[in-house]
């Protein structure tokens, strides 16, 4: 597990306790905790600690059939070069990343195919150590040759996996959930119940949704389902989650926003759709990381 963040730690828990051996791979203070007393996974049903290795240093990479990539996506092509030297020629790469380009951007580091996926999670990290899981937890992935392999590891760990044809059009539909959700979140640091209950912000959240949908027609992604009922019940089935990018300013590190709601302003400007709504919100969070950096 290639970047021991929630979404990693999570994944990686659920694989360890159906008996995998799993190395996660991140910073020091979660690697100490897991050496020390396994990683804790805390859900609504079962609060346990998990045992499995642990390393600041990607050659634990070495020998693994699947690697499950889930930095942040600004340090993807940093992270993905430092992994590269450690992978087996047959090993599999899942992206579990916000965003729609980073399998790409991370096969162009490997140059090898990776493998997109869309995560369907709400965790944070409670501490060193220690995944706080909210709810949900399904992931959509890309066909290869190993996806169902993967699938049916995932699922025989209690973990729903779908494998879609249309993987670009769920990634965009869970980019324009990221776009309608994150920087308003992160703005008001907000759950997402509390956040949707403020006065105008469903009528926000619409217009930022027609911006990613319009954005996502010109660039000729079909997006599966109704964004405009899908966005409302995120709040409904995840109401006390906030949003990564709150979570990453209130604790004063560097957001993904230039890969939500700034990925949508520049496919726009390029493509010549209009995005107010997503220009504000991006230049809200950026101020808000300059204040904190500050």
């Amino acid at each position: 597990m290639m970047g021991a963040g929630a979404v990693g730690c999570y994944y990686g828990a659920m694989l360890a306790r159906a008996g995998h051996d799993v190395a996660l791979i991140g910073r020091a203070q979660h690697v100490e905790a897991v050496r020390r007393s396994g990683l804790r996974l805390q859900t609504s049903a079962f609060d346990t600690s998990v045992p499995m290795r642990a390393s600041e240093d990607p050659s634990a990479a070495r020998g693994a059939k699947l690697v499950l990539f889930s930095v942040k996506s600004p340090d993807t092509e940093r992270a993905g070069a430092a992994l590269a030297p450690h992978l087996e020629p047959d090993a599999a790469v899942l992206s579990l990343q916000n965003g729609v380009d980073n399998a790409e951007r991370l096969a162009a580091v490997l140059r090898r195919d990776v493998i997109p996926a869309v995560v369907y999670v709400a965790t944070e990290m409670a501490g060193p150590g220690h995944v706080l899981h909210h709810g949900r937890g399904e992931l959509v992935i890309g066909p290869s040759a190993a996806s169902p392999r993967i699938a049916a590891a995932f699922s025989a760990a209690g973990v729903p996996v779908e494998i879609s044809d249309n993987v670009a059009g769920a990634l965009w539909a869970k980019l324009i959930v990221n776009c309608a959700y994150n920087a308003l979140s992160a703005i008001t640091q907000l759950p997402y119940g509390r956040l949707v209950q403020g006065e105008g912000i469903p009528a926000v959240m619409r217009d930022v949704v027609d911006e990613c949908l319009a954005v996502a027609r010109a660039a000729g992604v079909n997006v599966p389902g109704d964004m405009h009922q899908a966005v409302p019940r995120i709040a409904e089935t995840m109401p006390a989650q906030f949003s990564s990018t709150a979570q990453d300013l209130s604790r004063g590190k560097p957001t993904e926003i230039d890969h939500l709601n700034g990925l949508v302003v520049r496919k726009g400007e390029a493509l010549g759709v209009p995005t107010p709504a997503n220009r504000l919100l991006l230049a809200l969070v950026k101020l808000l990381e300059r204040k904190r950096s500050s």
